[in-house]
């Protein structure tokens, strides 16, 4: 009789508890969200948080705020992320730079990627972009890969989170080259760098440097790609210019706090879904070499999995530790 008391007991506070989440996320949201992007205004997670948060906006009936707390390679603001209260209305905007690339080049972080955040989905997927200031006597890597082994440690590269630094590093150890890393707090600021020539090179996604490039402030090399950009047709991948199965795609994505209610996280997914498949996304996110994204949080959830063993197996192998 206990058993079966206890068993009734179990499956009405299941009931009552699935109840309750259902009528959340029909009532939700009924204030502002935030969306926590770790780098300053200006770069492609920022960039592609604007875009999304301004449609998404617009379907829940609520104003989406960009909250940038950018340093320390994102780390500052996925702590925050976090940490907050789990009930849909902060979320994080996150690369794959935080998510899954510094697990494997940092000693310890004040988060776990799998155990502080339940993923809502992918907004989008995109190369990284290596660049040269024009005064750098390179068109192309094998020039730069020639310039590098002439000066060996002559040379500095900026990269402005763990992705980008990564990639640059992988390059490095296929080419044989010494290039000294100069850390900078997000692409704007490393194109910046570049721009001045403070830099002779830098690791980049693509979308905030077209401008730079097309004034030919900067001079395009090579995409860490599989495939070349529909946007730069005429950029070669780094495969194609001798660095064999070099593979290098990052992606922005929306994470909530572990513990936000199921129903909300499927409801911003059914919302970002269809946001993502739109003509008018997709146009904008192709005029900036970005894949929209869009797969289920489950889809996506196998993926982070995956990345996090990927990327530390190739930090731990390449001897790459943050600074």
């Amino acid at each position: 009789m206990k058993t079966a008391l206890k068993t009734l007991g179990l499956l009405l506070a299941f009931a009552l508890t699935l109840a309750f989440g259902q009528a959340t996320a029909q009532s939700y949201p009924t204030k502002a969200i935030k969306f926590v992007v770790g780098f300053p205004p200006g770069g492609g997670t920022d960039l592609i948080a604007r875009i999304v948060g301004e449609k998404l906006a617009e379907r829940l009936g609520q104003p989406i705020v960009v909250d940038n707390k950018p340093g320390a390679d994102a780390i500052i603001a996925t702590e925050y992320a976090a940490k907050s209260a789990p009930d849909g209305y902060t979320l994080l905007a996150a690369s794959s730079g935080a998510m899954t690339f510094s697990p494997g080049m940092y000693d310890r972080l004040p988060y776990d990627t799998l155990r502080d955040f339940a993923p809502i989905t992918q907004l989008a997927t995109y190369p990284i972009l290596i660049v040269a200031n024009p005064s750098v006597a390179a068109s192309s890597v094998k020039e730069l890969i020639a310039l590098a082994k002439a000066k060996p440690g002559g040379l500095f590269y900026a990269a402005g989170a763990p992705p980008f630094r990564l990639a640059t590093e992988l390059f490095k150890r296929q080419a044989g080259v010494d290039i000294v890393y100069v850390p900078y707090k997000g692409t704007a600021a490393a194109i910046t760098a570049a721009v001045a020539g403070q830099v002779a090179i830098a690791a980049i996604d693509m979308a905030p440097a077209l401008p730079q490039m097309k004034a030919g402030k900067l001079r395009s090399l090579a995409v860490t790609s599989p495939k070349r950009s529909a946007i730069l047709p005429d950029v070669p991948t780094m495969a194609e210019s001798g660095l064999a199965n070099f593979d290098v795609v990052i992606w922005t994505a929306l994470f909530a706090p572990a513990g936000t209610p199921r129903p909300i996280i499927d409801r911003l997914y059914s919302e970002l879904a269809v946001i993502l498949r739109s003509d008018s996304v997709k146009e904008r996110f192709a005029s900036l070499s970005y894949d929209p994204g869009g797969i289920t949080p489950a889809e996506f959830g196998a993926i982070v999995k995956a990345d996090i063993a990927k990327w530390t197996r190739v930090a731990k192998e390449a001897n790459i530790r943050a600074q």
